[in-house]
């Protein structure tokens, strides 16, 4: 599954970003980023989502991302869809699922997944094939997992062969100034 030149809404986990970006490389260094500040792993919330965003395309995915608090979660069990991707489920899921539907209603034109699969949260890892397994997933993540993590941002990224960047980043969270300090 993959939309060329393709944008996506997501929640950035960069303490499987050495994982996640050497798997990339092993499959296709084309989709490998030169954007320091991109995320190969993460937790889609909602792709693909628009390809031209207009401003008040932005400003509605901003105040999404204010609206939901920071939260945390573990990455520790690797499971295999019926598509063969190997992946890890967050949990809990409960905050990135809120935060799909929030997004969905926000832009129904954009169905998640394009409508081919049921948005289930997860972090992809690998492709199952003759050589690769959840068991040999597991393997060769090693101490990485479990992963306890912190969804503190909601990224856009772009996706493309020898392309991909980091559009923009959202803090999760209202921001509130603290007392006593500049507006």
């Amino acid at each position: 599954m993959t939309w060329p030149g393709h944008s996506v809404l997501q929640v950035p986990v960069p303490p499987l970003e050495p994982f996640v970006r050497v798997r990339h490389a092993h499959y296709d260094p084309a989709w490998v980023s030169a954007d320091p500040a991109f995320v190969h792993a993460h937790v889609t919330a909602l792709g693909p989502w628009l390809a031209e965003p207009s401003p008040a395309d932005l400003a509605v995915v901003a105040e999404v991302a204010a609206s939901v608090e920071p939260f945390d979660f573990v990455l520790e069990r690797v499971a295999t869809f019926a598509s063969g991707i190997v992946h890890l489920v967050p949990e809990p899921d409960a905050a990135f699922q809120a935060l799909t539907e929030r997004l969905t209603a926000a832009f129904p034109q954009c169905p998640p997944y394009a409508g081919e699969f049921a948005p289930v949260p997860h972090l992809t890892l690998d492709l199952r094939s003759p050589e690769v397994s959840e068991e040999s997933t597991r393997a060769l993540l090693g101490d990485v997992v479990p992963a306890r993590c912190r969804a503190d941002s909601l990224d856009l990224a772009w996706y493309e062969a020898d392309g991909c960047r980091l559009v923009h980043r959202w803090p999760l969270g209202r921001r509130r100034p603290v007392l006593g300090s500049a507006p």
